[in-house]
């Protein structure tokens, strides 16, 4: 669906990006990730065809998006981090008006205009003017507009900033419906969590490179491993870290207070066999589990100190590319 290659943007000797390669599969719903100025805001708007790359290569259902540009703008919807306003406007005339930008009939622009506000859930709103809605109800009215011509490829950049949580939930449903009815999508966010409970695959940018892409559970493997146990326990820590020591299958991770944490590769029975010897030897154990990677925590691995999650959106030097 949509493939970059080898993609620059240079402002004299600062690169914003930096030899991006990316290949999102039709129907997947990708997580676009990344620090405050890290090359998001601007990959995405080389995608959309707002913004000219340096260098590289940019495809969408195989057609050359940067030889045809014009026709390239009618496989993308593009929803924005920002939301003009339409003092003058009522929702079905907003709809009708970007419909007419696709040169789409009348009937054919009330047909589907119809649809997709009940997609959104913005049915009994037709008559009501744009400025008057919440802005949770914007950013889905938004959503119903950028699909209008029935996009191949729908990119949202931030679309749940400065939403309210019953906002977020209901642009979440929105677009994992999307998602099932077949339509690819790009989201750029900041809201980790959830993204993770959305997305099928992720891209964590940083400094303008690409540092981690692909399958979330594939990515976390890696970062990870699939074996990492938390032991909690009230007393016996000496002894349960010895234990922890002398099996060669064991990296001790971490020692705190009331628990440890490691990495092994043990079987489910031979991890129940440790837990029954640290009992026997006087180790009060008040639990175990593994420990799951979360997206917070490899976006932190992957991107170190950077500005993880201080901003809702670019800083100001990246807002203007």
């Amino acid at each position: 669906m949509l493939q970059i290659d080898h993609l620059y943007k240079n402002y004299g000797k600062f690169q914003a990006v930096s030899d991006l390669s990316l290949h999102i599969p039709q129907g997947d719903l990708f997580g676009f990730v990344g620090p405050n100025g890290a090359g998001k805001t601007t990959t995405i708007r080389m995608v959309c065809g707002l913004m000219k790359p340096s260098a590289g290569a940019i495809s969408i259902n195989g057609m050359d998006a940067l030889a045809h540009r014009k026709e390239i703008k009618r496989q993308i919807g593009y929803v924005p981090d920002f939301f003009g306003v339409y003092d003058n406007l009522k929702v079905k005339e907003y709809m009708d008006f970007y419909g007419s930008m696709y040169r789409m009939g009348s009937r054919e622009i009330e047909k589907i205009a119809d649809d997709l506000l009940e997609l959104v859930n913005l049915s009994d709103k037709k008559e009501v003017f744009v400025d008057t809605l919440s802005r949770g109800m914007k950013q889905r009215l938004c959503v119903a507009r950028a699909l209008i011509h029935n996009p191949a490829l729908l990119i949202l950049d931030e679309p749940n900033s400065g939403l309210d949580p019953r906002a977020r939930v209901e642009m979440k449903e929105l677009l994992l419906n999307l998602k099932s009815m077949g339509k690819t999508i790009v989201i750029s966010s900041h809201i980790l969590s959830e993204l993770s409970e959305m997305c099928t695959s992720i891209g964590i940018m940083d400094h303008g490179k690409l540092a981690a892409a692909g399958r979330i559970e594939d990515i976390m493997e890696g970062a990870f491993g699939s074996n990492r146990l938390v032991i909690t326990l009230e007393e016996g820590r000496e002894t349960a870290v010895r234990i922890a020591k002398e099996n060669p299958r064991i990296k001790l991770e971490s020692v705190g207070e009331q628990e440890i944490r490691l990495s092994h590769t043990m079987t489910k029975q031979e991890v129940s066999k440790l837990i029954g010897e640290m009992i026997a030897k006087d180790v009060v154990v008040t639990g175990f589990h593994k420990q799951e990677g979360s997206l917070e925590t490899l976006f932190m691995s992957v991107t170190g100190d950077s500005d993880a999650g201080k901003g809702e959106k670019e800083d100001a030097s990246e807002s203007h590319r």
